[in-house]
C-alpha cells in the first residue's frame, strides 16, 4: 500500500469553480486507481488530499478526471493537478488550464515534454494522436474573405472554442470599456451641438476624456516638420519608411524645379534620402459615410536626414501620375503654410490606413491567428512547441472573431468613420496579403532591407532588433533541449505539419514568399519561432500601442478625408482643411475606438511573465528565468535612454508587451 498526496489547483478567473463533483483516478504504468473524493473545486484555491492505494502504481503517467452534474452543468477551470507518490517519489505535475465541461472523462498526461519519437510507452503516443483528431474537429479553418489568410472557423465569439474564450474579467472589462466610450462619445456629440466647427483650435472641444500625456504634446506640436518626420521612424507606424536607392519613378519633377532636384540627388548621394510610398492605396474604392463620398490618395513622401538625425520632409505627392495628371502638383515646405498643412494631412490619413489595415490588422492580428489555429490542430498537448507557443496565443481568436463582427465587419467602425471602410478595406487587405512576405516579420531582414540599420534616431527599430535577439536566445534555450540535431528537427512529424498547415493553408501557400514548408534544421526551426513570437508580443506593441498617443488628436492623423486631394496650392484656405478633416461625429469615434484598442489591459500579462507552468523540469525554467533576466536587463536600458529624450519610446519597453495578442 501507498499513500498518495493529491493537489488539485483551480483557475483565479471568475466563474473558474464549480458546484459539481469531480472524480480522480491515477494512471501509472503498473496500474490505475479511482480516488474517492468528495472534491467541489473554489475558484483561486488548490485542495490537498491524502489517499492510499493498495497497489503499486509505478511511474504515474496520467490524471483522469471527470466532472459529475446532475442539473447545471457548471463549468470547471482547472489550472494543475500535481501528485506526490510513496516514499521518496518526486512530485509530478499534470498541467491542464482548461476548461472542464460535460461528463466526459478528461486525460492529463504528465508534464513532461515528448516529442513523437520520443515515446517508449505506447500510451502517450495513443493520447496525442487522439488529441489531435478531437482538436481538429474543434479547431477549424475558415474564409473570411477570399484572398486573405484563413482564420478560426467561428462566425462570433460565442461559436468559439471555449478555451479560446476571453475570461469573464476581460470580457467584462472589454464591454464595459465600449459602452464607457459610447457615452463619452455621446456626451462630446451633445457639447459641440451649440459650437462651431470652423478652425482647428475646433478639435480641442472634444479633446479631453481618455488621453495620454504624450497625446497632449503631439496636439501642440502636430504641425511640426520635425514631428511629422519623427511618426516615420518612432510613430504609430514605423514599417513603411525605407532609404532610397535611387529617386523614384513616380516622383516627376517638372521644369522649373531643377533645384528641387539637385537637392535630392545630393541626399541621395549622401545615403541621407528617405522615402515613403503610399502606392498600395492607388485605386482603393473610398467610403461613403451617411450618404457623403470620403476621399483617398496615394502619397509619396521624400525626406532627408539632418546630421542630428531628424528627419525632414522635403516634397509631397499628394497623388500618383495619370494620363489625366501626367505632371501632379508637389508640395513643399515653402508652400502658403495651409497647403503645406494639407498635404501633410492627406499623408497622415494615408498613413492611418496602410497602419491599421496591412501592418495591425494583417502582419500581427491575423498572422498570430494563423499560428494559433495551426498550433491547436497540429501539436499535442505533450509536444515541446506547444508548451512553448501556448502562452503567447491567449486570447487571439476571440479578439480577432469580435474584429470581424464588429470592426471591420458591414457596419462596423470602418463602414462608419474611415476612408477605406465599405469595402475598400478588404482590397487593401487582399493587395497587403499578396505581398506579405516571410522577411518582412523578421526584423533584421526587413529594417535591413529598408536600409534602416544604425540610424541613431531609429528607437523602434533598435528596440525591435534587441527583443529579437533576447527572444531569438530563448527559442534556443528551449529548442536545444528537444532538438539535438538537425535530423531530429526534420525527423518530427507533428512539427512539419505545423509548418506546413502555417504556410500552405493558413497563408494560402505563402511558400512563393518565403515562407518555409518544412524544417531542415534546428537553425531554420529556432528562426521561425523567433518570428512567431515577435509578432505575437513586441510587433503587435510596437504597432498597436501608439495608436492613443498619436490618433487621439485627431488632425495629426485623420481617419477619413471628406473633400477630395488639392491640385492647386493657392485656393487651400482654413475652410478647405475643416472641411477635408473628420467631422465631429467621426473624430469622437476615433477618439473612442483609440483608447479602447491602445491603453493598458487590466489582466495584461507581460512578455514572458504567464503563470502557467506547461513544461516539468528544471531545465525549461532555467530557459525562461534567463528570458526574463535579459528582458529585465533591456527594460533598464530603455528606461535610462527615455529619461533623456523629449519624445520617449515606451512601446517595446518588456514591461509594456502584452504576451500575446489580445486586443
Amino acid at each position: 500500500m501507498g499513500r498518495y498526496r493529491i493537489r488539485v489547483a483551480t483557475g483565479a478567473w471568475l466563474f473558474s469553480g464549480s458546484y459539481n463533483r469531480v472524480q480522480l483516478w491515477l494512471v501509472g504504468a503498473r496500474g490505475e486507481a479511482e480516488l474517492e473524493l468528495q472534491l467541489r473545486p473554489a475558484r483561486g484555491e488548490e485542495e490537498e488530499f491524502d489517499h492510499d492505494v493498495a497497489e503499486d502504481l509505478g511511474l504515474l503517467q496520467f490524471v483522469r478526471l471527470r466532472k459529475h452534474h446532475w442539473l447545471v452543468d457548471d463549468a470547471w477551470f482547472c489550472d494543475r493537478i500535481t501528485v506526490q507518490g510513496p516514499g521518496a517519489c518526486a512530485e509530478v505535475a499534470f498541467p491542464c488550464y482548461r476548461w472542464v465541461q460535460g461528463e466526459d472523462i478528461l486525460s492529463l498526461p504528465e508534464g513532461t515534454a515528448r516529442l513523437p519519437g520520443d515515446n517508449a510507452l505506447d500510451v502517450f503516443q495513443k493520447h496525442r494522436e487522439k488529441e489531435l483528431k478531437d482538436r481538429q474537429q474543434i479547431y477549424c479553418w475558415a474564409t473570411w474573405k477570399e484572398g486573405l489568410p484563413l482564420t478560426i472557423a467561428a462566425d462570433r465569439k460565442d461559436d468559439l472554442p471555449p478555451n479560446m474564450r476571453f475570461h469573464e474579467e476581460k470580457r467584462l472589462d472589454f464591454e464595459s470599456t465600449l459602452k464607457a466610450g459610447a457615452l463619452e462619445m455621446a456626451l462630446k456629440r451633445v457639447y459641440t451641438l451649440l459650437s462651431s466647427w470652423n478652425c482647428l483650435e475646433d478639435f480641442d472641444q472634444i479633446f479631453w476624456g481618455q488621453k495620454s500625456a504624450l497625446a497632449e504634446k503631439v496636439r501642440q506640436c502636430w504641425q511640426d516638420d520635425e514631428l511629422f518626420g519623427y511618426q516615420f521612424l518612432n510613430g504609430a507606424n514605423p514599417m513603411l519608411l525605407r532609404r532610397s536607392t535611387s529617386l523614384p519613378s513616380r516622383l516627376v519633377l517638372p521644369s522649373g524645379m531643377e533645384e528641387l532636384r539637385a537637392q535630392l540627388e545630393k541626399e541621395l548621394q549622401n545615403g541621407s534620402l528617405f522615402e515613403a510610398d503610399f502606392i498600395l492605396l492607388d485605386g482603393i474604392p473610398a467610403n461613403v459615410i451617411r450618404g457623403e463620398k470620403q476621399y483617398l490618395a496615394a502619397p509619396l513622401v521624400m525626406l532627408k536626414m539632418e546630421p542630428n538625425g531628424k528627419l525632414q520632409p522635403m516634397v509631397i505627392q499628394i497623388q500618383p501620375p495619370n494620363p489625366s495628371s501626367p505632371t501632379p502638383t508637389l508640395f513643399l515646405p515653402s508652400d502658403p503654410p495651409l497647403a503645406w498643412l494639407l498635404a501633410k494631412s492627406w499623408v497622415r490619413n494615408s498613413d492611418f490606413q496602410l497602419h491599421e489595415i496591412q501592418y495591425h490588422l494583417l502582419n500581427t492580428h491575423l498572422v498570430a491567428e494563423v499560428i494559433a489555429v495551426a498550433t491547436m490542430r497540429c501539436l499535442p498537448g505533450l509536444h515541446p512547441i506547444f508548451k512553448f507557443l501556448i502562452p503567447h496565443i491567449r486570447y487571439t481568436m476571440e479578439i480577432n472573431t469580435r474584429a470581424r463582427t464588429q470592426l471591420i465587419s458591414d457596419g462596423g467602425i470602418f463602414d462608419k468613420a474611415v476612408s477605406t471602410g465599405g469595402g475598400g478595406h478588404v482590397q487593401l487587405l487582399r493587395r497587403a496579403a499578396a505581398q506579405l512576405t516571410y522577411c518582412s516579420l523578421c526584423p533584421p531582414d526587413d529594417l535591413a532591407d529598408r536600409g534602416l540599420l544604425g540610424l541613431p534616431g531609429a528607437l523602434y527599430a533598435r528596440d525591435a532588433l534587441r527583443l529579437w535577439e533576447i527572444i531569438a536566445r530563448y527559442v534556443e534555450g528551449i529548442v536545444h533541449l528537444f532538438y539535438q540535431r538537425d535530423d531530429v528537427v526534420k525527423g518530427d512529424p507533428e512539427l512539419q505539419a505545423w509548418c506546413q498547415e502555417i504556410t500552405e493553408v493558413g497563408l494560402c501557400q505563402a511558400q512563393d514568399r518565403g515562407f518555409p514548408v518544412s524544417f531542415q534544421s534546428q537553425s531554420q526551426l529556432c528562426h521561425f519561432l523567433t518570428m512567431c513570437i515577435f509578432t505575437c508580443t513586441a510587433q503587435h506593441a510596437a504597432i498597436n500601442q501608439g495608436q492613443l498617443d498619436w490618433y487621439a488628436w485627431v488632425p495629426n492623423a485623420p481617419c477619413t478625408m471628406r473633400m477630395p486631394p488639392p491640385t492647386t496650392k493657392e485656393d487651400v484656405t482654413m475652410a478647405t482643411v475643416m472641411g477635408s478633416l473628420p467631422d465631429v461625429r467621426q473624430a469622437c469615434l476615433q477618439m473612442a475606438i483609440s483608447w479602447h484598442l491602445s491603453r493598458r489591459q487590466p489582466d495584461m500579462v507581460p512578455l514572458g511573465h504567464h503563470k502557467e507552468k506547461y513544461f516539468s523540469g528544471p531545465k525549461p525554467k532555467a530557459v525562461l528565468n534567463q528570458f526574463r533576466t535579459d528582458l529585465e536587463k533591456l527594460e533598464k536600458e530603455i528606461t535610462a535612454r527615455n529619461e533623456q529624450l523629449d519624445w520617449p519610446y515606451e512601446y517595446l519597453k518588456p514591461s509594456c508587451i502584452e504576451n500575446s495578442v489580445t486586443i
